[in-house]
């Protein structure tokens, strides 16, 4: 489902971050460890064809999508990749369940509110799901934004420090939620992070290499 090797990826003509090989099958999952600031956010960028690739490869399903014209890359992107910003992107005068269907909305899919609603219930934001964004707190917000990434059964979960804001249990219920995503749908899954919460549940561990 995902095959990753030797990927480097940076800002302008500097590569920052590279990580040498990786291979998940569809339900496998996996952590990119790094300290803060060592290219984790990049190399996430870079596999989902958002940051400039400077070396090596990135397959999800057989599909490089820097190989991809630009209308192509955004159509695959939106149909088989859910992405847990660490910035989450949320609208904030919509609702939490407005927000979570914008994924299909913006990859032109049927959407499915129940299943929206499910997934806010399963995060302890049912109560909340016709809130504003804007209302929520850091913690919520973010699992808002797990919801929207897992909504489409995506082939591939890519997260960002998806855990940074939470406390101990909610932290738990995030990871919970990513890992059965992964295996019901058969979705690799790569979160980037240096929470040890999840580096004691997730034994799959690769150390990026942070370019001089």
């Amino acid at each position: 489902m995902l095959d990753i090797d030797g990927l480097a990826s940076g800002y302008g003509a500097r590569p920052v971050a590279r990580l040498g090989h990786l291979t998940l099958a569809p339900g496998e999952a996996a952590l990119l460890t790094g300290p803060s600031g060592s290219g984790k956010t990049t190399l996430l960028l870079a596999i989902a064809g958002l940051a400039r690739r400077h070396a090596g490869r990135a397959t999800v399903g057989g599909i490089d999508l820097h190989d991809l014209p630009p209308a192509r890359r955004d159509r695959f992107r939106g149909r088989s990749i859910g992405f847990v910003f660490q910035d989450l992107h949320l609208v904030t005068g919509l609702s939490a369940l407005d927000n979570v269907l914008l994924a299909p909305y913006a990859a032109g899919a049927p959407q499915d509110r129940a299943r929206a609603l499910a997934l806010l219930g399963e995060l302890g934001l049912g109560d909340l799901a016709r809130a504003a964004a804007a209302r929520l707190s850091r913690g919520q917000a973010q699992r808002v934004a797990i919801a929207r990434a897992v909504l489409q059964k995506p082939k591939l979960i890519l997260a960002d420090e998806p855990t940074a804001s939470l406390d101990d249990e909610a932290a738990a219920a995030v990871c919970d939620l990513l890992l059965a995503a992964a295996a019901a749908n058969g979705a690799a899954l790569v979160i980037a992070t240096h929470d040890r919460r999840l580096r004691e549940r997730i034994a799959r561990q690769v150390a990026i290499e942070t370019l001089p």
